[in-house]
């Protein structure tokens, strides 16, 4: 995929595990590195001179609109006092609009034009459309010997927002009926998934699991995503209602697995 950088490694012997997977590592920066040897010295002590690094990749979170396609989960008014608002898409470009969730939730939908609007308005989020699409992120995850290590970074979130992070899987094409796989990252029950942005609005989230994330292939897209949670609240193993307090402002898609 374009977002993203993939390097992957062949395995090493034991005797070179100090200088060459640890030299490599060093390409997606110390606080990676560092875990990454954490997790490698484990594997070693564990299963002997197997302990390898299988994949490395550079993370470039984008927006909905970055991929040409509607923000999915918030909205603005088009008629202002009419309780109606709509999907923010391409053709919006006043970065003073104030953003607005739904009254209710509203599925994802974005290869679907009629799903752009109008929909039932609820409460406002706060935050303008230009505030909004300033939320960036970027990072590295390296699969080492079947565990997985994340470690992201973000800026212009909400200042002490609540997120999430996702793993998600969509059938391609896309079709609605469908849906979605969504998986919290790291423990089923979502206890690992949780960060909170700072008064800044930054935010670093480093997580070390088990297994490996799943790559994408021909029929599945396997994507990582941010959902912020406007009523403060997270739920566990599900992302909440989206549209109307969960909101996914960044996310990726994995390249396709080795092989594919």
């Amino acid at each position: 995929m374009r977002d993203q950088t993939i390097r992957r490694i062949h395995p090493l012997p034991l005797a070179a595990v100090g200088i060459g997977v640890l030299s490599t590592i060093a390409l997606v920066g110390t606080a990676s590195r560092l875990a990454a040897q954490e997790v490698a010295e484990a594997a070693v002590a564990k299963d002997g001179p197997r302990a390898e690094v299988v994949t490395s990749i550079d993370l470039a979170f984008v927006t909905h609109l970055d991929k040409d396609l509607p923000e999915q989960d918030v909205f603005i008014e088009r008629e202002p006092g009419s309780g109606e608002v709509w999907r923010v898409t391409k053709g919006d470009n006043d970065m003073s609009a104030p953003l607005f969730a739904a009254a209710h939730t509203i599925e994802h939908d974005p290869f679907n034009p009629d799903a752009v609007g109008p929909h039932p308005q609820g409460e406002p989020l706060g935050m303008t459309l230009g505030e909004w699409l300033a939320q960036k992120g970027t990072g590295t995850y390296t699969c080492v010997d079947g565990a997985g290590i994340l470690d992201t970074s973000f800026t212009g979130l909400v200042p002490n927002g609540l997120y999430t992070m996702w793993h998600s899987f969509a059938v391609m094409p896309h079709n609605p009926a469908t849906g979605m796989i969504d998986l919290p990252l790291g423990a089923r029950d979502g206890s690992d998934a949780a960060f909170h942005a700072d008064a800044d609005g930054n935010a670093s989230l480093v997580k070390h699991f088990k297994p490996c994330l799943q790559m994408s292939d021909l029929w599945t897209s396997s994507i990582l995503a941010i959902n912020y949670h406007s009523d403060g609240q997270t739920y566990g193993a599900s992302p909440g209602e989206f549209g109307r307090a969960a909101h996914i402002p960044l996310f990726l898609v994995l390249p396709n697995r080795e092989g594919m």
